[in-house]
Parts: structure tokens; C-alpha cells; sequence
């Protein structure tokens, strides 16, 4: 967690505070904050930040193994299929509205297309192509394509390795990289983590939690009026299934 430096012992508003290691993107969002944007604008500056620097692909690179890593921006995680795609969130604290978009294509502002949708439409969420198709009418750029160079090596590795790890279960491929099918038995599941154990009680789910399987960044913002706003960005996991 990092919080501008002096805003936590001051007792007084603004506050800023992110997960992971982004000081530029806290910084965005401090400045903004500090010059009296309200909250809601200074989490989409803040968010932005991390989108134009593709958080974990450059700052947090060498603090984790980027194989299933999160990551933010044009020219971040590929899905399975090989393409980049954007989902955010962005949340109202004064008046509790939310708007989000997910697996969206062709659009690089993830944070600024789910405040249009939060504030242009009476949607929580808008998904896919379509979302794409709402967030370029409303002004943003677009179409672009989001992949990248890195991207569509790490995604051609990947393809090279039979397409492993990925984040299928209870399947089996009918080739080295699918398409794939139910297994016959369930009950032989191989899967790092199980759901349910023999008895039928839900087992420890902490080898799933970690910065493999985390937001990219998540963000809280309490501006001078003391108006709360939270938003998160990311490409989601590497390799994820595509939707």
C-alpha cells in the first residue's frame, strides 16, 4: 500500500492511497486531488497514469514472475487467444453510482471509458466490442490495437509450451492447446487447488490469492470535501480465457 508521503499523519483531507508500488500513478492522482479535483477525477487520473505506463509490465517487471502476472495498458496481458483487452471500474462514493467496462476492445482508457458509462448511462457495466463501440462514440480514441510486440511474443512462448499454465480445469485438450472437453471423471482432477475436498467442505484458497491473481491497481481517493472514489484497471490475468 502506498500513501502520499504526510497525508496519513496530518489527519486532514486529501488522501490517496494505491496497491502495489505506483508512485507515478499515486502522484497523478495526489496532484489532482491537491488542486481540488474531486475525488472521482483524481482516481481516473490516477488510473490513467498506470494505463499510459502498463503498470507491471515496466515498475513492478522485477518484483514478480510475469507468466500469469496482472497487468494494465495498451500492450499488456494477452488473453488466450493472444489479445490485449481492458476492463475498469470506478466508483462514486457520494452517490454510490458505478460504472465498469470489461473484456473491451480497440480502446486504451480503460478508467476514463467506465466513468463515460457511470456517468452517461444508467449501465453498471458495459462489455465487450460494444463497449468499445460506446466508449469511441463518446470521445475517447479508437479503434487501436492493443496488442504489442512483447505481447504477442510472450503469447507465441506461451502457444510454443502447449499452451500451459492456463487457467482451465477439468478438461482435457484435444490437442496440445484445445479446443478442449469435460473430463469423464471429475473426480480426478488435478488442479493445483481444489474447490471442494472429499467430504464436501471448501479447502484454502490461498495459493490463488497473491500479485499473480490481484487487481492491477486498485485505487482510494478522499478529496478536500471528503467525498470518497475507488477504481481499479488491468488487462487481467496473462492467458486468461478469453470474455
Amino acid at each position: 500500500v502506498r500513501v502520499q508521503e504526510g497525508v496519513e499523519d496530518s489527519g486532514k483531507y486529501p488522501i490517496v492511497v494505491s496497491t502495489w508500488p505506483f508512485l507515478e500513478a499515486v502522484r497523478a492522482a495526489w496532484e489532482a486531488v491537491d488542486k481540488g479535483f474531486n475525488a472521482v477525477d483524481a482516481v481516473v487520473e490516477g488510473c490513467s497514469a498506470c494505463e499510459e505506463l502498463r503498470c507491471d509490465g515496466t515498475a513492478f517487471n522485477s518484483l514478480i514472475d510475469m507468466n500469469l502476472a496482472v497487468t494494465v495498458g495498451p500492450g499488456g496481458s494477452p488473453d488466450e487467444n493472444g489479445e490485449t483487452t481492458i476492463d475498469a471500474l470506478l466508483m462514486n462514493g457520494a452517490t454510490m453510482e458505478v460504472g465498469a467496462v470489461a473484456s473491451m476492445r480497440y480502446v486504451k482508457d480503460g478508467i476514463k471509458a467506465a466513468r463515460l458509462v457511470m456517468q452517461h448511462t444508467k449501465h453498471t457495466m458495459l462489455v465487450g466490442e460494444r463497449a468499445s463501440i460506446f466508449a469511441i462514440s463518446m470521445g475517447l480514441p479508437g479503434p487501436t490495437n492493443l496488442s504489442s510486440s512483447e505481447s504477442m511474443e510472450k503469447w507465441t512462448r506461451w502457444k510454443e509450451n502447449n499452451c500451459q499454465p492456463n487457467f482451465r480445469k477439468n478438461v482435457v485438450p484435444v490437442d496440445s492447446c484445445g479446443p478442449y472437453q469435460p473430463k469423464d471423471n471429475l473426480g480426478h482432477n488435478k488442479g493445483i487447488c481444489s474447490e471442494a475436498n472429499s467430504i464436501g467442505t471448501i479447502e484454502s484458497r490461498t495459493c490463488l490469492v497473491g500479485p499473480h491473481s490481484h487487481d492491477t491497481i486498485s485505487m482510494a481517493v478522499i478529496d478536500k470535501m471528503g467525498h470518497v472514489a475507488v477504481g481499479t484497471s488491468t488487462n487481467g490475468a496473462t492467458f486468461k480465457i478469453s470474455g
